[in-house]
């Protein structure tokens, strides 16, 4: 479960309202409760005072003459567990015709308990001396009863002030209770002999607790509907609320979504106009968004006019180039062909005006290539063998560098791409050339073809989709860190060891990202000491795409006459020292190179 700070807004919103709610309930019905259990105990306290004057009363003689004078005070209820004994009405004088004056015969207890109107559940007890003469406590069953002694030892060590206090009677429940010191002889009901008796009178609290469970069960089921009903309100509330601002997210989501780095940008997505009130606070985060959008849009128009008016600059200064460039190189030509009429040092001279010329006019083009890959001309495409590609440009490099040792690992089935055959045969070209630039000879040199076809589909010509992967990887002595972020960069320079070399523009590599990028695909690199290797990838190209690499190759050859190149070596033996070693050679009847490790030694 998320920690309550990670939750969403919407979440946290209805949580602190609806504990709000809690909260304020529950001090509602928690106050009110006390309030009426105290006045309710207020008003028992009234009560126990009247009952209080009522042990000093007279016998009143309507209760003597609703006696009748019968005696009907039954025995002792056998079984009763209590032990203790059970009154009614206390003895009067006979029945009719019976004589005398009808006088009180009970214990004032009983006299006090049996008085018109009063309360079942009414405690009374005597205390002399610290001692209880006598405890009783008014049924419901219009009998009084007498108390258990530990109840009556708690009656009796209640001081006499006559302050109401409520104590705990064992299963009679809570009372409310006061403890009084009078005269004995003004106690109603019989005569204590004089001395000070202290009398406890005492009301059950009962309907007090019953009154405010109560209330207390109906004000919670009431707070709790209320609360529930408020969430289900508030959460709705809060959604509806909170609308405009996921309409805001959505939009900032949207514009993140954009391809922002490069190329012409229009940025037209805004915050909709009725969330941008600035009466509100998501209105003024929309507005803020939307003024933000419209900078964002005018600094990436700036930025997209700036790199067009380089990027015809390039190209203008390019095709401009390579008229006076050509004419230096070819005057420069035209004199050393003069041969002994030049002396030494001005034919040195000449040759490397020529070298430089080439040097020049190379660097021209290729930031003419890349001023028209910048600006999206779409390049040629059709249908490339690519492993024929392959063997052609690993030829070439074995040719130009026979100090390193070139090899190859080519699937079984030739890997058909669609694409400008052209430029991807640039873009091995500069990684082989790289390779060669920046590794000292004897370096060894891999170049693999992998197919990594969708689920369901198969190599070769009858790839229904999928992608391949193309890598180059030496065992050099590895790239800078420092430089790796920004190889793909134009004239990204590296360390000593894998310094520019003579000749070089330092665009290669940049002019492979543009031109692998041109083609839907992606390279990456990856380099430590001892393992360099850059994985260029390519979609495939359907089963059903028209044309055949016959289409690139005009020559009518197919693979098996370029392959005759290089001889096939057996993968097993491909790694011994001779195999390694061996010259290059051709063969008429070569065949096509064998799927597994294809290798040409130095000469």
């Amino acid at each position: 479960m998320l920690a309550p700070w990670l939750w969403s807004l919407r979440t946290r919103l209805l949580a602190l309202l609806l504990l709000l709610l809690t909260a304020v309930s529950a001090v509602i019905v928690g106050v009110s409760a006390l309030e009426l259990r105290s006045y309710l105990v207020h008003q028992v306290d009234g009560r126990l005072r009247a009952v209080d004057d009522r042990w000093r009363r007279p016998p009143p003689t309507v209760l003597v003459e609703a006696m009748g004078g019968t005696d009907q005070r039954p025995d002792p209820e056998p079984g009763s567990g209590t032990g203790l004994p059970r009154y009614g009405p206390p003895a009067l004088p006979a029945g009719p015709g019976a004589t005398g004056t009808p006088s009180w015969q009970g214990t004032p207890e009983e006299f006090l308990l049996w008085q018109p109107n009063q309360s079942f559940g009414t405690v009374a007890a005597r205390v002399v001396d610290g001692r209880v003469q006598d405890a009783m406590v008014l049924e419901a069953t219009s009998v009084t009863t007498g108390l258990a002694a530990d109840l009556a030892d708690r009656l009796a060590a209640l001081p006499a002030d006559g302050v109401p206090r409520t104590i705990a009677l064992g299963g009679l429940g809570d009372y409310r209770v006061t403890a009084t010191r009078i005269d004995g002889r003004d106690i109603g009901g019989g005569d204590t002999g004089g001395e000070d008796v202290v009398v406890v009178s005492g009301l059950s609290l009962a309907e007090v607790d019953a009154t405010v469970n109560r209330l207390l069960l109906i004000a919670g089921c009431v707070a709790g509907g209320g609360v529930l009903l408020l969430g289900v309100v508030g959460a709705v509330t809060v959604r509806r609320t909170l609308r405009p601002l996921r309409r805001v997210a959505a939009t900032a989501a949207t514009v993140a979504e954009l391809p922002l780095d490069r190329g012409e940008v229009t940025l037209r997505v805004r915050v909709p106009r009725v969330d941008t009130d600035p009466r509100t606070e998501v209105g003024q985060v929309g507005a803020a968004l939307n003024h933000m959008l419209g900078h964002v849009a005018a600094a990436l128009a700036a930025r997209h006019a700036s790199e067009t008016r380089v990027r015809q600059f390039v190209a203008d200064a390019s095709h401009e180039l390579r008229t006076p460039l050509a004419a230096i190189s070819g005057y420069a030509q035209l004199t050393r062909r003069i041969g002994d009429q030049v002396p030494p040092d001005v034919a040195y001279a000449l040759r490397r005006v020529e070298s430089e010329t080439r040097r020049m006019t190379t660097l021209v083009e290729d930031l003419l290539l890349l001023a028209r890959l910048d600006s999206g001309r779409p390049l040629e495409h059709g249908c490339v063998d690519l492993s024929r590609l392959v063997v052609d440009v690993v030829s070439d490099a074995h040719i130009a560098a026979p100090g390193h040792r070139f090899s190859l690992n080519l699937p079984a089935e030739p890997v058909t791409v669609r694409g400008d055959a052209a430029r991807l045969h640039q873009v091995l070209a500069n990684l082989l050339a790289n390779a060669r630039a920046h590794t000292p000879p004897g370096t060894s040199v891999t170049v693999a073809l992998e197919v990594c076809p969708t689920p369901g589909g198969v190599t070769g010509r009858s790839a229904s989709a999928g992608e391949l992967h193309l890598s180059v990887i030496d065992n050099g002595p590895g790239i800078s860190p420092e430089l790796l972020p920004n190889i793909f960069e134009r004239f990204a320079r590296g360390d000593s060891s894998r310094s520019r070399a003579a000749g070089s523009t330092g665009l290669g590599l940049a002019i492979v990202a543009a031109v692998v990028e041109a083609h839907a695909g992606r390279i990456a690199v990856t380099s430590v000491p001892g393992r360099t290797a850059f994985t260029v990838t390519l979609p495939l190209i359907p089963a059903d795409s028209p044309g055949t690499p016959d289409e690139v190759n005009p020559d009518g050859l197919d693979r098996a006459d370029h392959s005759d190149e290089m001889d096939t070596v057996d993968p097993v033996t491909a790694a011994s020292p001779a195999a390694v070693d061996r010259p290059a050679t051709r063969s008429a009847r070569s065949p096509r190179p064998a799927p597994g490790v294809f290798t040409a030694g130095s000469q």
